[in-house]
């Protein structure tokens, strides 16, 4: 008498082959989660590191030009606070000095100064920006451009930081 033996097939391969590849409600919550708690971590890490960074940033002292170098409707191009960074000082015509980074707000695309229009012009996209206080006139720029701070000892024009 032959006893019924089993179908070992059957254990193997699963009758329901066809639906493993969707995945299931609850793996797809556990991928949500450990990916949310991952992510969490990660902020939480950068938070920490900012608050234990060095919260001042020293910007040193350099000598941009002389106060009758550069005629009225004039611009100067020189590099501060490091030889990577570009500015443009310009001299307005209410005879003001003003100065700003060069790499404009929207694609860091190079400013120039349009002396017809008396603004800073970035010419990728067409986004404009006042030569008095870099604030955005028009186009896609975001933010205005980061001001050269700058101070007048005597006849010298020093930069000594960088600010809104």
């Amino acid at each position: 008498m032959k006893t019924p033996t089993k179908q070992l097939w059957r254990e193997e391969f699963s009758v329901f082959a066809g639906e493993d590849r969707y995945v299931q409600r609850r793996q797809f919550t556990k991928f949500l989660m450990l990916t949310s708690v991952g992510m969490f971590a990660g902020n939480l890490w950068i938070l920490v590191r900012s608050w234990f960074s060095n919260p001042r940033a020293v910007f040193p002292e350099q000598t941009v030009a002389r106060a009758g170098e550069i005629p009225v409707g004039a611009v100067k191009l020189f590099t501060y606070p490091t030889p990577q960074d570009h500015c443009i000082l310009v001299h307005t015509r209410s005879g003001q000095y003003t100065a700003f980074s060069q790499k404009c707000t929207h694609l860091s695309c190079a400013v120039y100064y349009s002396a017809k229009n008396d603004r800073l012009e970035c010419p990728c996209h067409e986004g404009y920006f006042s030569v008095l206080d870099g604030t955005v006139l028009q186009g896609p720029p975001p933010r205005p451009l980061p001001r050269v701070q700058l101070e007048q000892r005597g006849d010298e024009l020093i930069a000594i930081g960088m600010g809104t």
